[in-house]
């Protein structure tokens, strides 16, 4: 019982190939948690076509399934630590991995391994991981004393605000640190933001990760298909379900092919902004409150009502009476967030 990625393979190729000649071959891809709905394999293989010589991984344990199937470096985004049992293995030291440090304990940690490649790391606006600009002179000289293989310095930037001005100013302060390396990593920056910092820092290489931008660049070149399972026709006043909630109308129960254990059903916080957008949080949690959830699937054009909350693998959809149903075996459409599901098979010729 498929929930399927179907991908018009053409088009996603093409959209790939311009993304990549677009940001130049400095380009790093990023791989990482379920690969974008692709799964990390299938995008470590098309790294490889792309011909691109490093790709960015989230985790260490996301690293060797990318290693197995791509011949260049690996970058971990996962800032190290020595508690991390990727690390206390010793697999960390892959010399095609490219480790991400953002404190000063961890470089003079690493000193114990000289010619570990790593990669510094500065706190950007986003307060996640990184070293304050202060910092970065103790770790050039951390880096020279335990003689490791700087590959230069990243940023993490957020996705809202003006991403502009604070890579142009890490920019200078990588060129007036002592750092031994002008390569500047950065994140979130579109690729006339790319343009403009290299033309504006000529003597630096700058070195763009993209994920959501190069994998999901084209939509239109993506769709998600449920199967229809079952199709039972009820009438007002029926119990259905594992809460035996009784029905409102008269209708169709509609059994398809997705479920909490695909991402169905879930979905990340979002920030509220604006009188209409709050107006409209407020009558969904309303809704929620009662029991009664829109669900992302559709059915003849229109987004149809959950029965009740997603199963594990199937959802029920409720269609009111004189909407036709789709035959068993039949495909509906599906409005996913693709970094949060799952699917059972990506059809991409």
């Amino acid at each position: 019982m498929p929930l399927t990625l179907h991908v018009d393979g053409d088009r996603w190729r093409a959209s790939l190939r311009m993304t990549a000649d677009r940001y130049g071959p400095e380009l790093v891809p990023v791989a990482k948690g379920n690969g974008y709905g692709f799964g990390l394999a299938g995008l470590a293989r098309r790294c490889q076509w792309l011909g691109v010589g490093c790709v960015a991984v989230g985790t260490y344990a996301e690293a060797p399934s990318v290693l197995s199937r791509f011949g260049g470096d690996v970058l971990v985004l996962e800032p190290w630590r020595d508690f991390l049992p990727a690390v206390r293995s010793g697999e960390a030291r892959d010399p095609r991995l490219v480790n991400t440090v953002g404190r000063l304990d961890d470089l003079a940690a690493l000193g114990a391994h000289p010619g570990t490649r790593v990669l510094v790391e500065v706190l950007t606006s986003m307060g996640r991981h990184g070293m304050s600009r202060h910092d970065l002179s103790a770790a050039a000289g951390l880096v020279r004393r335990g003689r490791l293989s700087l590959e230069g310095l990243a940023l993490h930037l957020p996705l809202a605000g003006d991403r502009e001005p604070e890579a142009e100013h890490w920019a200078a302060v990588l060129e007036a640190s002592r750092l031994e390396s002008r390569r500047l990593w950065v994140s979130h920056l579109s690729a006339d933001q790319v343009d403009r910092l290299r033309r504006a820092r000529p003597e630096l290489t700058v070195v763009p990760r993209v994920g959501t931008g190069l994998w999901l660049g084209d939509r239109g070149a993506l769709r998600v298909g449920a199967t229809v399972l079952d199709a039972h026709q009820v009438a007002r006043g029926d119990r259905v379900g594992y809460r035996q909630r009784a029905l409102t109308r008269s209708g169709t129960v509609l059994v398809v092919s997705g479920g909490t254990s695909h991402g169905i059903g879930l979905e990340a916080p979002t920030p509220v902004t604006g009188l209409r957008r709050r107006a409209v949080a407020l009558g969904r949690g309303g809704l929620d409150a009662a029991g009664i959830a829109l669900s992302p699937f559709r059915v003849a054009g229109r987004q149809r009502w959950f029965v009740e909350p997603p199963h594990m693998q199937v959802s029920l959809l409720f269609l009111p009476a004189g909407v036709p149903a789709p035959p068993v075996g039949a495909e509906v459409d599906v409005d996913v967030r693709f970094t949060t599901t799952t699917f059972d098979a990506v059809d991409l010729p």
